[in-house]
């Protein structure tokens, strides 16, 4: 069982956690609803990009709900998923750069959010469940 507390010390640290929350659920949600949005941030090289794109949605969705109950798991998980994602946003920015059919905002936008990776891991780290013995949530 956890103790109930929560090692972030301020507010800003429950919102970072909780905006990331609703990040996570907008963006698991849209994956769900229009996977065909996330086509081009699939590298070639990796097979079944429609079942990639869902299964990235629904643990999106996961992480979404372990963050918004504070869990212990949360965090990790979504650190792992942000950084299991990052080679997509790496391959959309190249692809991306390189298309002259690309229209001149999409590299930019392409190349800003890679950075913003750091403080989505942040988000993920604040606010955490601390407790002696085991979670069972």
């Amino acid at each position: 069982m956890t103790s109930g507390r929560s090692q972030g010390a301020g507010p800003h640290r429950r919102w970072a956690r909780l905006g990331l929350a609703g990040l996570l659920a907008a963006s698991g949600t849209l994956h769900l609803v229009r996977p065909d949005l996330y086509l081009p941030l699939m590298p070639h090289a990796l097979p079944a990009h429609d079942v990639l794109i869902l299964a990235s949605g629904v643990a999106e969705l996961v992480c979404s709900a372990g963050l918004a109950r504070n869990t212990r798991w949360a965090a990790p998980a979504s650190v792992a998923l942000l950084l299991a994602i990052l080679p997509a946003n790496i391959h959309f920015a190249l692809a991306t750069s390189s298309d002259p059919g690309s229209p001149a905002w999409l590299p930019a936008v392409a190349w800003l959010r890679l950075p913003l990776q750091v403080p989505l891991i942040w988000a993920a780290l604040q606010d955490r469940p601390i407790g002696n013995g085991v979670d069972r949530s």
